[in-house]
This record gives C-alpha cells, structure tokens and sequence, in this order.
C-alpha cells in the first residue's frame, strides 16, 4: 500500500473532535486543494474500519460521478490495494467485509426515501438542493453503526445560499466546514499557482484558489442590509394597526404581517404557503391572530384589486370579506397599477439604509423566506431585471420557487406608503 501524506485541511476533514452521533462536514477549496481525493479516501476509510457498513457517494448528475468522483475510487483502491468489486448495473462498488457503496444522482430528493445509510459522500456540494442534503441526512440510519457521518467536498457557493446558511449562519458543533487553499498543496508545482494568479481577477482567484467566500453582495437587489436590520424582540400588538403585503401567486402564496412605527417597518410574520388559495391563506392569518383589535390595512399587487371589478372573487375582495366576516376591521390600500419593480426596489433599500446611516426597516428572524430573498436576490447579470428562477430550476431546486414573491410581498407596500420620489427643476 502506498503512503500518503495529508495536508493541514485533509486531516482536519478526517478526524472528529465533537462527541455527536452524526459527524456533517464539507471540504470546501480551491482547484487542486484535494477535495475530492480527500472525500473519496474518508469514504473507502469508513468501509475498512465498520464492515457491513453502506454508503452512497451522490452529485447532481451521473456524468460528474462517473467522471470524477468514481475514477478517483478506482484510483485509491489501486494505490491501496483493496480487493472490490463494480456491479456497472447497479453503479455499487462491494467489498470481501460486505461493505458496499452505492452511487447516485441527486437531483430527486424523493427517490432516496427508501435507503438505509452508514454514511454518504457530496461530490461537489454547493451544486446539490438543500431538500436533498436533508433527506440523506435522515437516511443515516443503519444500525450498528457507531457513528454516521455526512461529507461533501465543493468549491465556495456562488451565492450566499444554504451551505452558508448552516455552517456559518447558523454553525452546530457537529457541522464542520472545512477550508482548504489550493496554495496549501505543497504537492502542486508552483507554476501552477503563479498560472493562475495571472489568469484569474481578485475576486475569482479567492474563491477558486484560496477557497474563500467570495462578495455575496455583488449583483443582489438589496444592498447595506445587516444584522442591524434583524431584531428578535419585534413586539406584536393586538391594537396597533397591523398591515397585510400580498402577493398573489398560488404556488407559493406569500404574504408579509408587519407594523410602522415612525416611518419604520417591522415585518415579524410571514404567511407562504404551497399549492392554496387566497381564502386559504386569509383563514391562515385569521388562526394566527384570532384576537386582534386594532385596523388592519390589507396592501400588496395591484394585480389584485378588487375595484377592477365588481365580482367579490377577486383577491382583496376575498381577504376583505373573510376578515369582515370575522369581525375585523379591514381596509385595503392600494395603486391602481403596479410601479415599476426599480421602484419597489429603491424604497425598499432606502428603508434598509438610508444615506444618512438611518435604518428604517426591521425584520424578525421567523420571517425565514423573506431573509433568504434579501440574502439571495440578484438581478441578471449585465441589466436590471431580477433573476427569478426558471421552471426548470424550480423542478431541480425545490427552495428555488420561493424566490421573488415574498419580496414583492414586502417591496410593495413599503414603495407605496415611502415612495421615492424625484424632484424636478
């Protein structure tokens, strides 16, 4: 068997210094850090030291593992002379100990459902949805394993999405990331590097060499916004004038609950839900809120307003009438038209942060959808139009199709209310 030497972040990756059941950690660096050869040499590991033990080595598509991940296996049981087998039928590598590790496409969290796993290896990560990094997650489940453990191995996420999410955002003890520097392999040559500093820009070559999180902001709809914008304390009342933002769209309807005080606007809820219907999600904010006194202002799309005709199924005039019926005290505020989205989007940043460093806007953490949209909005790249996803990256992505709406839901109102307006000489 040959040796092998590990760098810094390699026996980082490996080893474990938490005491939780379930070990999550990603490897995330540069081109050539050794990503996937240190994924692929914990998962051949695990299969010696636990016989019997089953693993899965996913990615987005089968061509990346069998092109990558699959020939770097073949490698390493070379290099370490480990008798196995490859059932090209079945795409399952089986061991003499009954181990066996089993490789598949990510695409359909729903297709996982069914396996019981030891542990499970994520070629290039930040490419995977979320829902199915969750769903092997709960697939860890094989008994008589001591510990499970989930890896992957990715460059740095183009946005600031979930990855970030759950291992900076939110960190867990049992939740590693991992960051290796491409500059760290002392197994490059060096003009490999010094290519590379010549070819890449600043920005490219930190994230794609040193493995860094690159400038979430660039390109995103919403600027300045920070942690001064979010407060976990926003007090609801149940006589203050409460304010309903809509946005009407069946899958998800997203609406935002929120308040203003001295010109600012406090959003603490937030009502998106999949597949229902506008009287649906009015029961919705009803359930929540059985007991409020005080006015309620019902605003958002223009698309919805129940004075372009005089049938009472028309969106507003359906939330109106459910809550009359309630025995609220609604009205509903609205343009006769939809400004143009550049609007919505300067009222809303000018609340976020004003030129004179005033912040106007606050947003509760359980507003989870909302966060994500200003944290991940952008606008197509070269124009200032927003990058709302296609259908088919909704049908691969399930998060996808919560982007756009409940911004709108929150930008509407704001625009409609602090409209910025221009004077002309």
């Amino acid at each position: 068997m040959n040796e092998y030497t590990l760098l810094p972040a390699q026996k980082n990756f490996l080893e474990i210094k938490h005491e939780h059941k379930i070990d999550v950690a990603i490897y995330q660096g540069g081109y050539g850090s050794g990503k996937t050869w240190s994924g692929v040499l914990l998962g051949i590991l695990l299969t010696q030291k636990y016989p019997g033990i089953k693993g899965l080595v996913g990615a987005k598509t089968f061509t990346l593992l069998s092109e990558t991940t699959l020939q770097m296996y073949f490698e390493h049981l070379r290099n370490m002379k480990i008798d196995y087998e490859f059932n090209k039928t079945d795409h399952k590598i089986s061991f003499k100990n009954s181990s066996e590790i089993l490789f598949k496409h990510l695409d359909e969290p729903e297709s996982l459902k069914s396996l019981n796993l030891g542990f499970v290896e994520i070629e290039e990560v930040s490419n995977v949805p979320e829902a199915s990094f969750f769903m092997l997650l709960s697939r860890l489940r094989q008994s008589n394993i001591p510990r499970y453990r989930l890896f992957g191995h990715t460059n740095p996420e183009p946005d600031k999405g979930w990855i970030y999410k759950h291992f900076v955002e939110n960190e867990k003890e049992n939740y590693r990331l991992l960051i290796a520097p491409t500059t760290e392999n002392i197994h490059l040559p060096d003009e490999y590097i010094d290519n590379m500093k010549e070819k890449f820009d600043p920005e490219y070559y930190k994230i794609n060499v040193l493995g860094q999180f690159g400038d979430y902001t660039k390109g995103l709809v919403v600027k300045h916004f920070s942690g001064a914008n979010i407060k976990n304390n926003i007090e609801y009342r149940d006589d203050e004038t409460l304010f309903i933002g809509c946005d009407f769209n069946v899958d998800p309807m997203s609406w935002v609950v929120f308040f203003i005080r001295d010109r600012a606007f406090y959003f603490f809820d937030e009502i998106v839900i999949e597949n229902t219907t506008t009287k649906d999600a009015s029961k919705e904010f009803i359930h929540r809120y059985p007991h409020h006194k005080g006015k309620i202002v019902i605003t958002g799309d223009a698309s919805g307003d129940y004075r372009k005709t005089s049938s009472i199924f028309t969106d507003y005039a359906i939330i109106f009438n459910e809550l009359k019926k309630y025995g609220y005290r609604p009205k509903v505020k609205i343009r006769n038209f939809n400004p143009p989205v550049n609007s919505r989007i300067a009222a809303f940043n000018a609340k976020v942060l004003n030129q004179n460093g005033k912040r106007e806007l606050f947003i509760n953490p359980r507003c989870k959808w909302l966060l994500h949209n200003i944290r991940n909005l952008k606008y197509k790249e070269g124009t200032t139009q927003l990058d709302v996803p296609s259908h088919q990256k909704i049908k691969t992505d399930r998060n996808a199709k919560f982007m756009g709406h409940i911004f709108d839901a929150a930008s509407y109102p704001i625009e409609f209310f602090y409209p910025i307006k221009v004077v002309r000489r």
